[in-house]
């Protein structure tokens, strides 16, 4: 078991060469992965009970204990990255169906992976965990709302239809995971949350490899636009959450923190959102925005972890909660 963990581990760190290496796989041999894409809804919901796995509920306890750090980040994450897309979507005058895939990606909550990248930024984990999760637990109700007040004009946008779908794959098994952790809790949950970051890794490049393999002739005619759309939005997210919070004078930790949870998205999510209620070609963007910001978050925590923290430095480091950053890989 200590065997298959530590691989687990080593498959979560090197999460961005795997994304690379099954996107490219599927656009060159798309036969193998495209069988996956009835799957998408599935697999994301195993990704999201796993996360629930590693949430307790003293992680929220953040909300208390700093809530101008905590809802600032989750107001921006539902802000700044709405507005973003919406920017680049007029600049570049994206086809509907590629444009309301990019919205989808700024409309979702932050992503998990960004909970390792403020560890590795050193920059505050307890504010990032707590942001992460209340942003996921907002989704169901923000995500369609936003979606259908900024891409409502290019396709049509069922808010009903969108609450349900990200309440099924989304809220649903992340409080089924909390729940389990609460009831069982102990060594044996441990030993579950060990194995997560291999069971997420296996998730995504899953959904990763589904989208590629199915809009290969897509990519092949829009890949550069929507890969320079992709990495914009992106760097915009981390600089424009970086400078926000430097104005507003939060510590440089959590300045970090917000930075990184307002960058990194849950893309698998808009890729599934994509899939399931518009068209293959909406998931694209979705799909290499999990391949990018990976690699983006690794080069930004590295570059942040530069710079020096405040003096009074309260960036939760205790054995738990580096054990979360480890283990939370999707």
């Amino acid at each position: 078991m200590n065997a298959l963990i530590r691989f687990s581990q080593f498959v979560g760190s090197t999460f961005a060469v795997w994304a690379l290496l099954f996107a490219v796989l599927a656009f060159v041999f798309p036969s193998g992965f495209s069988w996956i894409a009835p799957y998408i809804s599935i697999l994301l919901g195993v990704i999201m009970f796993g996360m629930g796995l590693t949430l307790k509920l003293s992680d929220f306890k953040e909300v208390v204990k700093a809530p101008k750090a905590v809802l600032f980040t989750v107001a921006a994450q539902y802000i700044v990255m709405p507005l973003i897309s919406v920017l680049l979507v007029w600049v570049f005058q994206l086809p509907a169906e590629i444009a309301i895939g990019v919205i989808l990606v700024g409309c979702t909550p932050g992503g998990t992976s960004s909970n390792v990248m403020t560890f590795l930024a050193k920059g505050n984990v307890a504010v990032s965990i707590a942001a992460t999760s209340i942003a996921t637990l907002l989704a169901p109700v923000v995500t369609p709302m936003l979606t259908l007040l900024l891409a409502s004009a290019l396709l049509p946008v069922s808010f009903m239809d969108m609450f349900i779908s990200i309440v099924q794959i989304v809220l649903i098994p992340v409080v089924a995971g909390v729940v389990v952790n609460y009831l069982l809790g102990g060594e044996r949950v441990e030993k579950v949350v060990g194995v997560l970051p291999l069971v997420s890794v296996v998730g995504i490049i899953s959904v990763i490899g589904a989208v590629v393999s199915t809009n290969v002739q897509n990519i092949v005619e829009t890949g550069l636009l929507i890969f320079a759309v992709v990495i914009l939005h992106n760097l915009l997210g981390y600089g424009v959450g970086f400078v926000i919070g430097k104005l507003l004078n939060f510590k440089v930790e959590d300045q970090k923190a917000i930075s990184i949870e307002v960058g990194m998205q849950n893309s698998g999510l808009a890729a599934t959102l994509a899939t399931a209620h518009f068209s293959p070609i909406a998931a694209v963007p979705g799909a290499i925005f999990s391949v990018w910001h990976n690699i983006s978050g690794s080069l930004v925590a590295n570059w942040m972890s530069k710079i020096k923290n405040d003096g009074n430095n309260d960036v939760k480091e205790t054995e738990e909660e580096t054990g979360q950053t480890e283990k939370i890989i999707t």
